[in-house]
């Protein structure tokens, strides 16, 4: 498993797909940055910024992104006609499976780290007060952790959408509206903490100096394992077989002889 994990990584550098992940990460702080703009009264600062660049990626941008990734990761296989190939190896299609879930976890980490960084250009380009080697750190860990803790979440959606062909695209769109719903569920701390997206955040105590805000650790653990369970019973009862093809039209009919 090893080291189908480390032939998925080496893979991962050929992919131009994971540039527009990193896009997408410069994206939710330029929204963020946007957001600076109202006229609201609100006093912007590092922490804060950083918090708000968070909520960007859990509620709009990362579910979404991730899905598409690893989905189009998967489905490459079976678009560049290689499955059949790999299939006639003694490798089954659930370790398949598994060894580019995997690479697309350390995946997460990548653009979280990405997201970070953007992060940190962007206050120093804003000049934002509350810049600190402290205030740096929290910033880093917490955004690179939500990144994994999301994708744990979107994981069930990556595994079902790789069991049909093309599913990618569906995933994707399910993971953002999944990833969407955290909204509503924000408004209800008990949903917060079983909703696996909302349970990223608790997990990163996000904003917990906040009265308002109760996060229960034990309740985000049992959801981020459930959403783990479902993932491996969904590769777990995936078929070793080729998935179907798209039968070819014919392009043109046969000429009949004769007027």
């Amino acid at each position: 498993m090893l080291r189908m994990i480390k032939t998925e990584i080496w893979k991962l550098k050929r992919y131009r797909i994971i540039w527009a992940g990193v896009f997408l990460m410069l994206l939710s702080v330029l929204l963020t940055l946007f957001s600076t703009t109202a006229l609201d009264g609100t006093v912007w600062t590092f922490p804060f910024f950083a918090e708000q660049v968070i909520k960007n990626n859990v509620t709009m941008i990362f579910p979404m992104c991730i899905a598409l990734i690893a989905g189009y990761i998967i489905a490459r296989e079976e678009r560049d006609d290689t499955l059949k190939s790999i299939m006639t190896v003694p490798v089954s299609f659930r370790r398949l499976l598994c060894g580019k879930l995997f690479a697309c976890a350390l995946l997460s980490l990548f653009l979280g780290f990405a997201s970070a960084v953007f992060t940190i250009i962007a206050c120093l380009v804003m000049d934002f007060p509350g810049f600190s080697a402290a205030a740096v750190s929290q910033a880093f860990v917490q955004i690179i952790l939500n990144c994994l803790f999301l994708y744990i979440a979107v994981m069930p959606i990556i595994a079902a959408a790789a069991r049909i062909p093309s599913g990618h695209m569906a995933g994707a769109i399910i993971a953002f509206v999944y990833g969407y719903g955290g909204m509503f569920a924000a408004g209800d701390m008990t949903l917060a903490n079983v909703y696996p997206i909302m349970a990223s955040m608790g997990l990163i105590q996000y904003r917990s100096y906040d009265e308002a805000v109760h996060w229960n650790v034990r309740l985000c653990l049992f959801s981020m394992a459930a959403a783990l369970m479902v993932s491996a019973v969904i590769v777990a009862s995936a078929k070793n077989v080729l998935p179907p093809k798209r039968g070819k039209m014919q392009e043109k009919a046969d000429r009949k002889k004769g007027w």
